[in-house]
Protein backbone atom coordinates (compact mmCIF):
# COMPACT_ATOMS: atom_id res chain seq x y z
CA UNK A 1 0.00 0.00 0.00
CA UNK A 2 1.21 3.64 -0.72
CA UNK A 3 0.75 6.48 1.78
CA UNK A 4 -1.42 9.22 0.47
CA UNK A 5 -2.89 12.15 1.16
CA UNK A 6 -6.41 12.68 0.99
CA UNK A 7 -6.63 13.65 -2.48
CA UNK A 8 -4.06 11.47 -3.87
CA UNK A 9 -0.73 13.40 -3.30
CA UNK A 10 2.05 12.65 -1.21
CA UNK A 11 2.14 14.27 2.08
CA UNK A 12 5.58 16.33 1.09
CA UNK A 13 6.11 18.51 -2.27
CA UNK A 14 8.59 20.08 -3.82
CA UNK A 15 7.35 23.48 -4.64
CA UNK A 16 8.35 25.81 -7.28
CA UNK A 17 9.23 29.38 -6.93
CA UNK A 18 9.34 32.30 -9.31
CA UNK A 19 0.43 42.97 -11.90
CA UNK A 20 -5.92 47.87 -9.59
CA UNK A 21 -9.00 45.53 -10.77
CA UNK A 22 -8.54 44.24 -14.52
CA UNK A 23 -12.12 45.88 -15.45
CA UNK A 24 -12.05 44.92 -18.63
CA UNK A 25 -14.04 48.23 -19.88
CA UNK A 26 -10.87 50.44 -18.65
CA UNK A 27 -8.57 50.62 -21.18
CA UNK A 28 -11.01 51.14 -24.20
CA UNK A 29 -12.28 48.90 -26.60
CA UNK A 30 -8.68 46.65 -27.41
CA UNK A 31 -7.82 46.06 -23.88
CA UNK A 32 -11.71 45.54 -23.53
CA UNK A 33 -12.04 42.73 -25.54
CA UNK A 34 -8.95 41.17 -24.38
CA UNK A 35 -9.12 40.76 -20.84
CA UNK A 36 -12.72 39.66 -21.13
CA UNK A 37 -11.81 36.87 -23.51
CA UNK A 38 -9.01 35.88 -21.31
CA UNK A 39 -11.03 36.48 -18.36
CA UNK A 40 -13.67 33.85 -19.98
CA UNK A 41 -11.39 31.39 -20.13
CA UNK A 42 -9.28 31.69 -17.15
CA UNK A 43 -13.55 31.84 -15.03
CA UNK A 44 -14.41 28.68 -17.18
CA UNK A 45 -11.16 26.33 -16.26
CA UNK A 46 -11.07 28.46 -12.31
CA UNK A 47 -15.17 26.93 -12.11
CA UNK A 48 -14.13 23.12 -12.81
CA UNK A 49 -10.78 23.15 -10.82
CA UNK A 50 -12.45 24.76 -8.16
CA UNK A 51 -14.83 21.68 -7.70
CA UNK A 52 -12.12 19.48 -7.73
CA UNK A 53 -9.98 20.76 -5.03
CA UNK A 54 -10.16 19.55 -1.87
CA UNK A 55 -10.96 22.05 1.31
CA UNK A 56 -7.63 21.62 2.74
CA UNK A 57 -4.74 20.39 0.44
CA UNK A 58 -1.76 18.62 2.08
CA UNK A 59 -4.08 17.87 5.16
CA UNK A 60 -3.83 14.94 7.32
CA UNK A 61 -6.26 12.47 6.59
CA UNK A 62 -4.70 9.27 4.31
CA UNK A 63 -5.90 6.73 2.40
CA UNK A 64 -4.63 3.44 0.46
CA UNK A 65 -4.66 3.45 -2.73
CA UNK A 66 -4.38 -0.12 -4.93
CA UNK A 67 -1.49 -0.81 -7.26
CA UNK A 68 -2.97 -1.71 -10.46
CA UNK A 69 0.56 -3.80 -11.46
CA UNK A 70 0.98 -6.69 -11.01
CA UNK A 71 3.99 -7.20 -8.53
CA UNK A 72 3.71 -6.87 -4.78
CA UNK A 73 3.01 -3.49 -3.49
CA UNK A 74 5.78 -0.70 -2.83
CA UNK A 75 6.29 1.53 0.30
CA UNK A 76 6.68 5.48 -1.30
CA UNK A 77 9.34 7.38 0.16
CA UNK A 78 7.25 10.08 1.86
CA UNK A 79 9.90 12.36 2.10
CA UNK A 80 11.15 12.74 -1.60
CA UNK A 81 9.52 15.91 -2.68
CA UNK A 82 7.91 15.25 -5.54
CA UNK A 83 5.51 17.76 -6.02
CA UNK A 84 6.29 17.83 -10.01
CA UNK A 85 6.55 14.33 -10.29
CA UNK A 86 2.76 13.12 -9.42
CA UNK A 87 1.94 11.45 -10.82
CA UNK A 88 4.25 11.57 -13.81
CA UNK A 89 4.69 15.43 -13.70
CA UNK A 90 2.79 18.52 -14.65
CA UNK A 91 2.96 18.65 -19.22
CA UNK A 92 4.06 21.42 -20.72
CA UNK A 93 0.93 22.96 -21.84
CA UNK A 94 -0.14 23.21 -17.84
CA UNK A 95 3.33 24.68 -16.97
CA UNK A 96 2.41 27.16 -19.96
CA UNK A 97 -1.29 27.58 -18.99
CA UNK A 98 -1.09 27.85 -15.51
CA UNK A 99 2.10 30.75 -16.18
CA UNK A 100 -0.04 32.53 -18.53
CA UNK A 101 -2.82 33.23 -16.37
CA UNK A 102 -0.15 34.16 -13.46
CA UNK A 103 1.48 36.11 -15.39
CA UNK A 104 -1.76 37.95 -16.93
CA UNK A 105 -3.57 38.29 -13.67
CA UNK A 106 -0.12 39.66 -11.74
CA UNK A 107 0.81 42.49 -14.29
CA UNK A 108 -3.42 43.38 -14.45
CA UNK A 109 -3.90 43.50 -11.35
CA UNK A 110 -0.86 45.40 -10.08
CA UNK A 111 -0.92 47.86 -13.49
CA UNK A 112 -1.97 51.46 -11.54
CA UNK A 113 0.91 50.89 -9.50
CA UNK A 114 3.31 50.11 -12.37
CA UNK A 115 1.98 53.20 -14.16
CA UNK A 116 2.74 55.35 -10.91
CA UNK A 117 6.48 53.79 -10.86
CA UNK A 118 7.04 54.88 -14.91
CA UNK A 119 5.71 58.42 -13.57
CA UNK A 120 8.21 58.36 -10.98
CA UNK A 121 11.29 57.12 -12.99
CA UNK A 122 11.01 59.84 -14.94
CA UNK A 123 14.08 62.21 -14.75
CA UNK A 124 12.62 65.64 -15.93
CA UNK A 125 9.01 65.22 -14.87
CA UNK A 126 6.49 68.22 -15.84
CA UNK A 127 5.75 70.19 -13.00
CA UNK A 128 1.94 68.66 -13.06
CA UNK A 129 3.96 65.16 -12.83
CA UNK A 130 6.19 65.59 -9.77
CA UNK A 131 4.62 63.18 -6.60
CA UNK A 132 5.08 62.65 -3.37
CA UNK A 133 4.47 59.16 -2.92
CA UNK A 134 2.47 56.51 -4.35
CA UNK A 135 -1.01 57.62 -3.48
CA UNK A 136 -0.39 61.13 -3.74
CA UNK A 137 0.07 59.82 -7.36
CA UNK A 138 -2.84 57.71 -7.74
CA UNK A 139 -4.87 60.61 -6.51
CA UNK A 140 -3.49 63.17 -8.73
CA UNK A 141 -3.46 61.37 -11.66
CA UNK A 142 -7.24 60.57 -11.24
CA UNK A 143 -8.31 63.71 -10.25
CA UNK A 144 -6.40 65.49 -12.97
CA UNK A 145 -6.51 63.00 -15.77
CA UNK A 146 -9.51 60.39 -15.75
CA UNK A 147 -10.62 57.59 -13.66
CA UNK A 148 -9.08 55.63 -16.03
CA UNK A 149 -5.71 57.18 -16.96
CA UNK A 150 -3.59 54.65 -14.37
CA UNK A 151 -5.10 51.98 -16.89
CA UNK A 152 -3.93 53.26 -19.85
CA UNK A 153 -1.51 50.74 -21.62
CA UNK A 154 -3.02 47.71 -20.20
CA UNK A 155 -4.60 46.09 -23.01
CA UNK A 156 -1.05 45.80 -24.81
CA UNK A 157 0.23 44.59 -21.40
CA UNK A 158 -2.32 41.52 -20.75
CA UNK A 159 -1.36 40.75 -24.74
CA UNK A 160 2.37 39.98 -23.96
CA UNK A 161 2.14 39.20 -20.30
CA UNK A 162 0.19 35.72 -21.45
CA UNK A 163 2.94 34.15 -24.05
CA UNK A 164 5.81 35.61 -22.23
CA UNK A 165 5.10 33.97 -18.44
CA UNK A 166 3.77 30.71 -20.41
CA UNK A 167 7.48 30.59 -21.98
CA UNK A 168 9.01 31.35 -19.07
CA UNK A 169 7.36 28.98 -16.69
CA UNK A 170 7.70 26.50 -18.72
CA UNK A 171 11.40 26.91 -19.43
CA UNK A 172 12.11 27.51 -15.99
CA UNK A 173 10.48 23.77 -14.67
CA UNK A 174 11.91 22.04 -17.79
CA UNK A 175 15.10 23.40 -16.66
CA UNK A 176 14.95 23.10 -13.32
CA UNK A 177 13.84 19.43 -13.37
CA UNK A 178 17.06 18.55 -15.60
CA UNK A 179 19.25 20.71 -13.80
CA UNK A 180 18.39 19.34 -10.03
CA UNK A 181 19.02 15.89 -11.53
CA UNK A 182 22.62 16.98 -12.23
CA UNK A 183 23.30 19.04 -9.38
CA UNK A 184 21.64 17.27 -6.65
CA UNK A 185 19.25 14.05 -7.41
CA UNK A 186 16.28 13.52 -5.35
CA UNK A 187 16.96 17.04 -3.53
CA UNK A 188 15.78 20.95 -3.74
CA UNK A 189 18.92 22.91 -5.43
CA UNK A 190 19.16 26.43 -5.05
CA UNK A 191 21.70 26.34 -7.70
CA UNK A 192 19.21 24.87 -10.00
CA UNK A 193 16.77 26.92 -9.22
CA UNK A 194 18.26 30.12 -9.51
CA UNK A 195 20.05 29.00 -12.78
CA UNK A 196 16.86 27.87 -14.28
CA UNK A 197 15.07 31.11 -13.22
CA UNK A 198 18.01 33.23 -14.92
CA UNK A 199 17.87 31.43 -18.14
CA UNK A 200 14.31 31.61 -18.58
CA UNK A 201 14.32 35.14 -18.57
CA UNK A 202 16.45 35.18 -21.78
CA UNK A 203 12.77 34.27 -23.02
CA UNK A 204 10.55 35.92 -21.34
CA UNK A 205 12.29 39.60 -21.77
CA UNK A 206 12.35 38.39 -25.81
CA UNK A 207 8.55 37.88 -25.38
CA UNK A 208 8.00 40.86 -23.21
CA UNK A 209 9.97 43.81 -24.36
CA UNK A 210 8.07 45.20 -27.07
CA UNK A 211 5.08 45.54 -24.78
CA UNK A 212 7.06 47.17 -22.46
CA UNK A 213 7.69 49.53 -24.49
CA UNK A 214 4.42 50.58 -25.60
CA UNK A 215 3.01 50.11 -22.19
CA UNK A 216 5.83 52.85 -20.35
CA UNK A 217 5.13 55.03 -23.40
CA UNK A 218 1.84 55.43 -22.93
CA UNK A 219 1.97 55.55 -19.31
CA UNK A 220 3.89 58.58 -19.45
CA UNK A 221 2.97 61.77 -18.61
CA UNK A 222 0.90 64.24 -21.66
CA UNK A 223 1.81 60.62 -23.84
CA UNK A 224 1.24 61.90 -27.47
CA UNK A 225 0.06 58.34 -28.60
CA UNK A 226 -3.75 57.74 -28.80
CA UNK A 227 -3.34 53.90 -28.66
CA UNK A 228 -1.66 51.07 -28.44
CA UNK A 229 -1.52 50.52 -32.48
CA UNK A 230 -0.47 54.47 -33.01
CA UNK A 231 1.96 54.23 -30.64
CA UNK A 232 3.63 50.96 -32.31
CA UNK A 233 3.20 52.85 -35.78
CA UNK A 234 4.28 55.39 -34.62
CA UNK A 235 7.93 54.45 -33.11
CA UNK A 236 8.29 51.67 -36.12
CA UNK A 237 8.45 55.05 -38.31
CA UNK A 238 10.18 57.12 -36.65
CA UNK A 239 12.48 55.17 -34.88
CA UNK A 240 12.49 51.27 -36.28
CA UNK A 241 11.84 48.17 -35.19
CA UNK A 242 15.22 48.44 -33.06
CA UNK A 243 13.38 50.88 -30.82
CA UNK A 244 11.40 47.81 -29.66
CA UNK A 245 14.27 45.83 -27.86
CA UNK A 246 16.63 48.83 -27.18
CA UNK A 247 16.32 48.02 -23.37
CA UNK A 248 16.33 44.28 -24.01
CA UNK A 249 19.89 44.05 -22.43
CA UNK A 250 19.31 46.47 -19.66
CA UNK A 251 15.91 44.09 -19.16
CA UNK A 252 18.42 41.25 -18.71
CA UNK A 253 21.06 42.73 -17.31
CA UNK A 254 18.06 43.83 -14.50
CA UNK A 255 16.44 40.44 -14.61
CA UNK A 256 19.03 38.20 -14.39
CA UNK A 257 20.10 39.56 -10.84
CA UNK A 258 16.42 40.05 -10.07
CA UNK A 259 15.71 36.55 -10.68
CA UNK A 260 19.06 35.20 -8.80
CA UNK A 261 17.83 36.92 -5.63
CA UNK A 262 14.51 36.65 -6.01
CA UNK A 263 14.51 32.72 -6.10
CA UNK A 264 17.57 32.05 -3.87
CA UNK A 265 15.79 34.06 -1.12
CA UNK A 266 12.31 32.41 -1.36
CA UNK A 267 13.78 28.71 -1.32
CA UNK A 268 15.28 30.51 1.67
CA UNK A 269 12.25 31.63 3.37
CA UNK A 270 10.67 28.29 2.57
CA UNK A 271 12.88 26.50 4.17
CA UNK A 272 12.29 28.39 7.21
CA UNK A 273 8.20 28.80 6.87
CA UNK A 274 7.77 25.94 5.42
CA UNK A 275 9.69 22.80 5.76
CA UNK A 276 7.74 20.14 4.83
CA UNK A 277 7.19 21.65 1.64
CA UNK A 278 3.51 21.07 1.73
CA UNK A 279 1.15 23.40 -0.43
CA UNK A 280 0.86 26.29 1.97
CA UNK A 281 -0.78 29.22 0.16
CA UNK A 282 0.04 31.47 3.17
CA UNK A 283 3.87 30.74 3.32
CA UNK A 284 4.16 30.78 -0.56
CA UNK A 285 2.71 34.15 -0.44
CA UNK A 286 5.01 35.57 2.69
CA UNK A 287 8.18 33.87 1.07
CA UNK A 288 7.22 35.36 -2.48
CA UNK A 289 6.46 39.05 -1.33
CA UNK A 290 9.49 38.93 0.85
CA UNK A 291 11.68 37.77 -2.26
CA UNK A 292 10.14 40.22 -4.32
CA UNK A 293 10.40 43.42 -2.41
CA UNK A 294 14.32 42.65 -1.70
CA UNK A 295 15.26 41.65 -5.64
CA UNK A 296 13.11 44.69 -6.58
CA UNK A 297 14.96 47.47 -4.37
CA UNK A 298 18.49 45.75 -5.28
CA UNK A 299 17.85 46.29 -9.00
CA UNK A 300 16.04 49.54 -9.21
CA UNK A 301 18.89 51.52 -10.71
CA UNK A 302 18.94 49.32 -13.58
CA UNK A 303 15.04 49.41 -13.70
CA UNK A 304 15.62 53.66 -14.05
CA UNK A 305 17.61 53.01 -16.70
CA UNK A 306 15.52 50.60 -18.37
CA UNK A 307 12.77 53.07 -18.26
CA UNK A 308 14.77 56.02 -19.53
CA UNK A 309 15.44 54.19 -22.51
CA UNK A 310 11.97 52.45 -23.39
CA UNK A 311 10.36 56.19 -22.78
CA UNK A 312 12.87 58.39 -24.41
CA UNK A 313 11.75 61.12 -22.39
CA UNK A 314 12.94 64.34 -23.53
CA UNK A 315 15.99 65.07 -22.53
CA UNK A 316 17.57 65.86 -26.21
CA UNK A 317 19.03 69.21 -24.62
CA UNK A 318 21.61 67.42 -22.86
CA UNK A 319 24.99 67.61 -25.14
CA UNK A 320 26.73 63.99 -24.65
CA UNK A 321 30.03 63.97 -23.44
CA UNK A 322 32.97 65.56 -25.18
CA UNK A 323 30.39 67.09 -27.84
CA UNK A 324 29.07 70.62 -28.08
CA UNK A 325 25.65 69.87 -29.49
CA UNK A 326 22.65 72.15 -28.78
CA UNK A 327 19.07 70.28 -29.83
CA UNK A 328 18.65 67.19 -31.33
CA UNK A 329 22.65 66.08 -30.58
CA UNK A 330 21.42 62.90 -28.72
CA UNK A 331 17.40 62.44 -29.21
CA UNK A 332 17.64 59.04 -28.45
CA UNK A 333 19.67 57.05 -25.33
CA UNK A 334 21.38 54.37 -27.22
CA UNK A 335 22.73 51.76 -24.40
CA UNK A 336 22.96 50.97 -20.56
CA UNK A 337 26.57 52.75 -20.72
CA UNK A 338 24.63 55.63 -22.02
CA UNK A 339 21.77 55.12 -19.62
CA UNK A 340 23.41 54.93 -16.83
CA UNK A 341 25.94 58.38 -17.91
CA UNK A 342 22.53 60.19 -18.16
CA UNK A 343 20.90 59.41 -14.96
CA UNK A 344 23.75 60.20 -13.01
CA UNK A 345 24.17 63.77 -14.57
CA UNK A 346 20.36 64.60 -14.87
CA UNK A 347 20.14 63.48 -11.00
CA UNK A 348 23.37 62.11 -9.52
CA UNK A 349 23.16 58.84 -6.98
CA UNK A 350 20.36 59.35 -5.75
CA UNK A 351 18.58 59.65 -9.41
CA UNK A 352 19.32 56.09 -9.88
CA UNK A 353 16.51 55.30 -6.65
CA UNK A 354 13.58 57.51 -8.19
CA UNK A 355 10.55 55.18 -8.04
CA UNK A 356 12.07 52.69 -5.54
CA UNK A 357 9.40 52.93 -3.92
CA UNK A 358 6.39 52.41 -5.70
CA UNK A 359 8.99 49.46 -7.50
CA UNK A 360 8.80 47.89 -4.07
CA UNK A 361 5.21 48.24 -3.44
CA UNK A 362 4.46 46.94 -7.09
CA UNK A 363 6.87 43.62 -6.47
CA UNK A 364 5.48 42.59 -3.11
CA UNK A 365 2.11 41.57 -4.19
CA UNK A 366 3.21 41.13 -7.62
CA UNK A 367 5.46 38.06 -7.17
CA UNK A 368 3.11 36.65 -4.35
CA UNK A 369 -0.07 36.85 -6.68
CA UNK A 370 2.13 35.48 -9.89
CA UNK A 371 3.11 32.22 -7.65
CA UNK A 372 -0.03 31.47 -5.63
CA UNK A 373 -2.01 31.78 -9.03
CA UNK A 374 0.32 29.65 -10.93
CA UNK A 375 0.54 27.18 -8.31
CA UNK A 376 -3.42 26.75 -7.85
CA UNK A 377 -3.88 26.27 -11.47
CA UNK A 378 -0.66 23.96 -11.91
CA UNK A 379 -1.75 22.03 -9.33
CA UNK A 380 -5.34 21.71 -9.49
CA UNK A 381 -4.94 20.80 -13.15
CA UNK A 382 -2.42 18.32 -12.52
CA UNK A 383 -4.13 16.57 -9.64
CA UNK A 384 -7.62 16.69 -12.18
CA UNK A 385 -5.62 14.69 -14.85
CA UNK A 386 -4.15 12.26 -12.00
CA UNK A 387 -8.24 11.50 -10.68
CA UNK A 388 -9.27 11.05 -14.41
CA UNK A 389 -6.27 8.41 -15.24
CA UNK A 390 -7.38 6.48 -11.43
CA UNK A 391 -10.71 6.80 -12.97
CA UNK A 392 -9.90 4.82 -16.16
CA UNK A 393 -7.70 2.47 -14.32
CA UNK A 394 -10.59 1.88 -12.07
CA UNK A 395 -12.77 0.98 -15.34
CA UNK A 396 -10.23 -0.83 -16.73
CA UNK A 397 -9.68 -3.11 -13.86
Amino acid sequence: MIPMEADGFPRRHRMTAETAGGNAGVAGASAGAEVRWFSGRIWGVSESLVGNLSPRIGGDAEIQTVQFSGGPPEIADASEPEYEGLPQGASTSTHMFAGAVAGIMEHCLMFPIDCVKTRMQSLQPEPAARYRNVMDALRRIITTEGVWRPMRGLNATAVGAGPAHALYFACYEKLKKSLGDIIHPGANSHLANGTAGCVATLLHDAAMNPSEVVKQRLQMYNSPYRGVMDCVRAVWQSEGPGAFYRSYTTQLTMNVPFQALHFMTYEYLQELLNPHRQYNPSSHMVSGALAGAIAAAATTPLDVCKTLLNTQESLVGLPAAGQGGGQGTHRHITGLAHAFRTVYRLGGLPGFFKGVQARVIYQMPSTAISWSVYEFFKYGITKHQHEKRVALQREEK
